[in-house]
């Protein structure tokens, strides 16, 4: 016998286009990104990214016999994933189609994103092997080509390539000069020797790492199968029980005299990889941005059907403040991020980068809040947008780096700073008192102030960004928080005087 009847329980959220949102069709509106979004709204992906986190990759040292073969496993829902993606061209560096890459990235980053990770190391390593032409020659077609073929071959009897990076070691992580991986000189190219902390996508076919060659600090590409089908002398030690992240594979390599071909000249590793981190970089805001979108939409639609005291919850005057500001900080996440991938600017990068993504995981929190205790449960999927929603902030430079990284952008490049200026200034009287406030700051900043510089920096650009490009009342809402100080400290408290209505209406999913 029924001991009761389920009922006031919010209906599964499945069968939508993530991509009818207003935010990001302001930028880019076509039928395959609406396919992609439909895709990603269906129940069935939606399931196949819960496989790919709920049963993570296994690695595997050795096969039955004791021979080392340092593979990883991945559950099918992973390679599905990454088919779809690689299908889509979100791995693809393609000159010209970098904002309609990005709003496909944003998209599909929604259903799974731990696949994001390979995806987008794929996309940043071709303007890293443009340094060396003759390679690039070989291996970027193979690395746009939208054929994902996963296995351990010779890269170059393969359909398609996925490349990772091996950066960084135990003493240094961020400083990468610290590193200690050798590089020796050998007949047609060198080999390393030493370790690696962090390695992502491990069984990706190419990677792109740093060494000590005799010239100093050097970018090399290392292969895990040779070209005469042999494997490389790459050895998986472990893989990292992470926080987050449950379906990417993340492990610690040796290089044991492991052959690698040299990219650009020795000693100039850093500069070679510049144009990698730049472009992962525009990842990280991308992959924040779409994380808070998802977490706005399960928010919303949760609210929209929830009823509490007497009505539905999305009716509840405080719930409104609280969806609208979780609307306002998501719409000016993707507005940034979408405007990053068509002028790609060095200093609004590194600005945006850091803010950016230290909002992920409060918005991400929020959001999981709205939810009550529903959201707390695996089940609802928010446990898993809250455990990815650090990462961000970590990968490419955590918030001290890339807050400095800022710093030393203004000190050699003062053109970026005028470009900046060139940006915000004259769009609104409240962005301007801003840039006022902010004073001669951005010409001499005490390192000691640099997270407060670059704050304001990011809120002033995003204000600036959503007054030209963004809806009247999320705009007004955003510029009124968050420079005009009508705000509080947590979600919630933005002014009576906010068009509720407006705002919350775009965040509605349409089912």
């Amino acid at each position: 016998m029924a001991t009761h009847e389920v009922t006031n329980q919010v209906p599964p959220l499945s069968g939508h286009d993530v991509a009818d949102d207003p935010a990001l069709l302001t930028w880019v509106d076509d039928a395959e990104l609406h396919s992609l979004g439909r895709l990603a709204g269906s129940e069935e992906w939606q399931e196949r990214g819960r496989l790919a986190n709920t049963y993570p990759p296994v690695l595997h040292t050795h096969d039955r016999y004791g021979n080392r073969i340092d593979e990883v496993e991945f559950h099918p829902a992973w390679h599905d994933l990454m088919n779809v993606a690689v299908s889509h061209g979100l791995h693809a560096y393609v000159d010209g189609g970098h904002l309609e890459r990005a709003a496909k990235f944003y998209v599909w980053s929604q259903v799974e994103a731990g696949h994001g990770c390979p995806i987008s190391m794929t996309y940043a390593a071709v303007p890293a092997l443009r340094v060396a032409p003759d390679l690039a020659a070989i291996y970027e077609p193979l690395l746009t080509a939208r054929n994902y073929d996963f296995g351990l071959r010779a890269p170059l009897s393969k359909q398609g390539l996925i490349a990772g990076m091996s950066m960084t070691e135990k003493q240094g992580g961020s400083d990468v000069r610290a590193n200690t991986t050798v590089a020796r000189p050998v007949q047609d190219g060198y080999v390393l020797t030493g370790h690696k902390w962090f390695t992502s996508a491990p069984m990706s076919d190419v990677f792109l790492t740093l060494a000590q060659a005799p010239g100093g600090l050097t970018c090399f590409l290392v292969p895990r199968v040779l070209s005469d089908g042999t494997r490389n002398r790459f050895f998986l030690q472990r893989l990292k029980d992470k926080l987050g992240n449950k379906s990417n594979a993340s492990a610690e390599i040796e290089y044991d005299e492991a052959f690698a071909l040299r990219v650009g000249d020795e000693g100039r590793g850093v500069r070679t990889i510049i144009e990698m981190v730049n472009t992962t970089r525009l990842d990280c805001v991308l992959g924040s941005a779409a994380g808070m979108r998802a977490g706005l939409r399960q928010a919303a639609h949760h609210a929209a059907h929830r009823k509490a005291f007497g009505k539905y919850l999305i009716d509840q005057p405080a719930m409104r403040n609280v969806l609208a500001d979780l609307a306002v900080e998501s719409e000016a996440a993707t507005t940034a991020a979408m405007w990053l991938a068509r002028h790609r600017p060095r200093l609004g990068l590194a600005v945006t980068k850091y803010w950016v993504c230290k909002r992920g995981p409060v918005h991400a929190a929020e959001a999981l809040e709205c939810l009550g205790g529903n959201g707390y449960i695996e089940d609802s999927g928010m446990p898993r947008l809250f455990r990815e929603s650090p990462l961000m902030s970590i990968w490419e430079g955590s918030g001290n780096v890339a807050a400095l990284d800022v710093l030393r952008a203004m000190k050699k490049e003062p053109e970026s700073v005028q470009e900046f200026l060139g940006v915000v200034s004259g769009v609104d009287p409240r962005i301007d008192r801003a840039l006022n406030e902010l004073g001669t700051a951005l010409s001499d900043v005490d390192e000691s102030q640099a997270r407060r510089v670059v704050e304001k920096m990011a809120l002033i650009l995003q204000s600036a960004l959503l007054v030209k490009h963004g809806h009247p009342a999320v705009a007004d809402a955003f510029v009124s928080s968050r420079l005009g100080g009508d705000w509080g400290v947590a979600f919630g408290t933005l002014p009576k005087s906010t068009d509720f209505a407006a705002i919350i209406d775009r965040a509605v999913p349409k089912l």
